[in-house]
């Protein structure tokens, strides 16, 4: 369900097919597996020498948010499903911010509500201008915005981007994004988002910063959101999957 590979000092990890790359356990796992195995490769070189992680996604969407029918398949169980599906995300989003070096979002496709968050979990992100939007769809499911949601929104996002994405339910486009500084570049398709994107990483994996400096400056930045997705990586869900 995902790819790694390295570009230079770039990991390029790819979530891939052409489905809507619903956040399930099996995605969720392959993700965090991922950022396992580029963590322990950084700490191997011991966090010298510069690398940069880009996030990518195939297909018409970069994530469309929690595989709902996943946590429904079992009605009378599906509450616990939920929460350890939410559980288990959490942990994976704690894996990404202390990752020890910048990451960036290739934003190839829409990125609704879970995709939406896993996009400002990263350091960067550049969206492609074709199609594709960001939207957080709690508002209009009837859904509630919980802390670690409102936490990294007061802390990526401005005031009216906020309210126009979490009390609006707005679908903002690449340009759209930009303009309300969500994002931080426009592209043309799906294939220059992600090659502007490994540029990106290539530059500041050159900056040749120190990896565990750098993480550790990253979660001082997002004390509160780091605290909250810590706290929900106490208890390993998939264990009881």
């Amino acid at each position: 369900m995902v790819t790694l590979e390295k570009r230079g000092r770039v990991y390029l990890l790819t979530l891939t097919g052409d489905g809507e790359h619903r956040l399930n356990p099996a995605l969720i796992g392959d993700l965090h597996s991922a950022l396992s195995q580029i963590r322990a490769e950084a700490s191997a070189t011991g966090g010298v020498g510069g690398a940069a992680l880009v996030i990518a996604a195939e297909g018409r969407f970069f994530s469309n948010g929690f595989d709902l029918k996943w946590a429904s398949e079992q009605s009378p169980d599906s509450h616990r499903r939920s929460r350890l599906m939410s559980s288990a995300f959490f942990r994976t989003l704690a894996a990404l911010i202390s990752l020890p070096m910048p990451t960036v979002a290739a934003v190839t496709g829409h990125a609704a509500a879970a995709g939406f968050f896993l996009v400002l979990a990263h350091d960067y992100a550049l969206m492609r201008a074709d199609r594709g939007f960001l939207y957080m769809s709690e508002v209009d499911r009837g859904l509630p915005i919980i802390d670690a949601v409102m936490s990294l929104a007061r802390a990526k996002m401005a005031p009216r981007a906020r309210r126009e994405a979490l009390l609006g339910g707005a679908k903002l486009t690449a340009a759209a994004a930009a303009e309300r500084g969500i994002v931080d570049g426009v592209c043309g398709g799906a294939a220059e988002t992600v090659a502007a994107a490994v540029r990106l990483g290539e530059e500041l994996a050159g900056l040749t910063w120190d990896g565990p400096s750098y993480a550790a400056a990253r979660i001082a930045v997002f004390p509160e959101f780091a605290k909250i997705v810590e706290l929900a990586a106490e208890e390993d869900p998939k264990s009881k999957l």
